[in-house]
């Protein structure tokens, strides 16, 4: 018997961290990478709404998602490696739009896919400083609640 994957959060980031990274490197609009990455290689253990919630909230938020990066980066936003680049913007676009995923779990799940994907070893340090120093400002109450509870 045929056990179907369990469709998760984890496999939708990792899709879109791929496709996000095909529209920095073609500009194609995001429905025709979404039918592409489809087509070519499918979703595996993905949540499919939430790898299309990332890609096309990541395009359409582009802007915003990039001022707030550039405010904790250290070089411009363009400038960041391709695959940090795409990390840092799904980290973001959670952060900033996806209130009910814990920012720890934001936090944790990107550290993983630049651990998996990061240009060196220690990619996942700057995604995680960055990202942290943003958690800081767009969720200041969930985190100063969990540094509160930890303590």
């Amino acid at each position: 018997m045929n056990k179907k994957p369990k469709l998760t959060r984890s496999g939708a980031r990792r899709c879109a961290l791929q496709a996000i990274y095909q529209w920095q490197a073609t500009g194609l609009s995001p429905a025709e990478i979404e039918r592409q990455f489809i087509e070519e290689h499918g979703l595996d253990d993905a949540q499919p709404d939430y790898f299309a919630e990332l890609l096309h909230g990541v395009v359409a938020q582009r802007a915003q998602i990039d001022e707030a990066i550039g405010r904790f980066a250290d070089r411009p936003v363009e400038e960041i490696d391709p695959i940090e680049r795409a990390i840092l913007r799904i980290g973001a676009y959670e952060l900033i739009y996806c209130r009910e995923v814990p920012y720890r779990a934001v936090l944790n799940e990107a550290i993983n896919l630049a651990k998996a994907f990061g240009a060196t070893h220690t990619s996942y340090k700057y995604v995680n400083g960055v990202l942290d120093k943003l958690s800081h400002e767009v969720r200041a109450a969930e985190v100063a609640a969990f540094k509160q509870q930890s303590a």
